[in-house]
């Protein structure tokens, strides 16, 4: 960004201008590499940096968030966007991208545009108001969620970068159908690359979505908080949670991912890989586990969102209508398999199944 403003050219062209400049931010990929929790400090480090630049240049910065439906690819509600950004990043303009699902939801009724409308010009009034208040985090802050960022990234390649990963992924979860149903504007695989570097984020979250692993959504995290709570003062941890909204919104996030997982469907679909890869279905359930442990341990609850009765009421009133249908996918996905995926009567079912589960879940990536 500074070097771009110190190109004489450009630099008259943003002078033409008014001195405006838009950087887009693009939670998905960055989630994908290397794990929710790095993703979002990374943003978070993007934003502040731009936010020095534009300053030290007297570039008017407006950052456009390029998120997906889910927290695995930045989404969630606007209004927890707007006060995680650091100080100053919101200054009367929001500008992000709604996807998927979320449009329906946020905007297929008046009464619902209206209340997303109000919901987000109140955040963004308020955000503006406190632009030049010192944020609330500092150093020790920093460097625990610089601990959770790094111990994240680091359990969640290991899982990824395992030779045998990318198999167990591709039969344990329905992506192979994904990638036929020809969802969105691209492709589901970019046009370099093999394996899951070529695949995008969008089928990424789907797949795991379907198989209620929900992985991209929390995996990573518990390794990080152990860590935090091994190498800083646990009461700093705690006071994160309820004064920072970056730290608490992340956490908010992480434990409604968790909460919408169920490894006992998830089971059914590793069941799929014919007991070929038990040390990625380990690592998961381990890491499961330990990031559930962490997060209650955190919260000082003895169940996943004892704090938002409603959310939990949601989920537990929902899923005896959802799981019949992965079990009727799991079943499908083992005869349409075993017909090397020729059955075009079974593609079908399929993605009837992927569309009830993922209208079940008002999830899709």
């Amino acid at each position: 960004m500074s070097e771009l403003c110190r190109e004489p050219v450009y630099r008259r062209h943003l002078s033409a201008r008014g001195q405006p400049q838009i950087v887009l931010l693009g939670y998905s990929d960055s989630n994908q590499q290397g794990g929710i929790a790095a993703s979002r400090w990374a943003m978070q480090g993007a934003q502040r940096g731009l936010l020095e630049a534009a300053a030290a240049n007297s570039v008017t910065v407006t950052i456009f968030h390029g998120r997906g439906g889910t927290p695995a690819r930045g989404g969630g509600r606007t209004e927890h966007l707007v006060e995680s950004a650091p100080a100053g990043a919101v200054r009367g303009v929001l500008r992000l991208t709604e996807q998927g699902e979320v449009v329906n939801q946020n905007y297929g009724l008046r009464p619902l545009a209206m209340r997303t409308l109000e919901r987000t010009f109140a955040a963004v009034a308020l955000a503006t108001a406190h632009a030049d208040r010192t944020p609330r985090s500092g150093a020790a802050e920093h460097a625990a969620m610089a601990t959770v960022a790094e111990h994240s990234f680091a359990a969640y390649r290991r899982l990824v970068d395992d030779p045998a990963f990318h198999g167990y992924f591709r039969r344990a979860t329905p992506i192979d159908v994904i990638e036929r149903m020809h969802i969105g504007s691209r492709r589901a695989t970019r046009a370099v690359g093999d394996g899951k570097v070529a695949l995008r984020a969008i089928p990424w979250v789907f797949a795991w979505t379907q198989s209620r692993h929900m992985l991209p959504g929390w995996f990573g995290v518990g390794t990080g908080l152990a860590a935090a709570f091994d190498r800083h003062d646990e009461t700093v941890l705690r006071s994160m949670l309820v004064a920072w909204p970056f730290f608490g919104h992340l956490i908010d996030d992480v434990e409604a991912m968790l909460a919408r997982t169920d490894l006992s469907i998830a089971r059914a679909y590793d069941a799929l890989a014919a007991g070929a890869y038990p040390a990625q279905i380990e690592a998961i359930r381990a890491e499961f586990a330990l990031t559930e442990a962490s997060v209650l341990r955190l919260r000082g609850y003895e169940r996943l969102l004892d704090h938002d009765p409603t959310l939990q009421r949601a989920i537990r009133l929902r899923n005896p209508y959802i799981d019949p249908m992965h079990f009727m996918q799991v079943d499908l996905l083992a005869r349409w398999r075993a017909g090397a995926e020729q059955d075009a009567d079974l593609f079908g079912a399929l993605r009837a199944t992927i569309s009830g589960i993922a209208l079940g879940l008002q999830a899709t990536g």
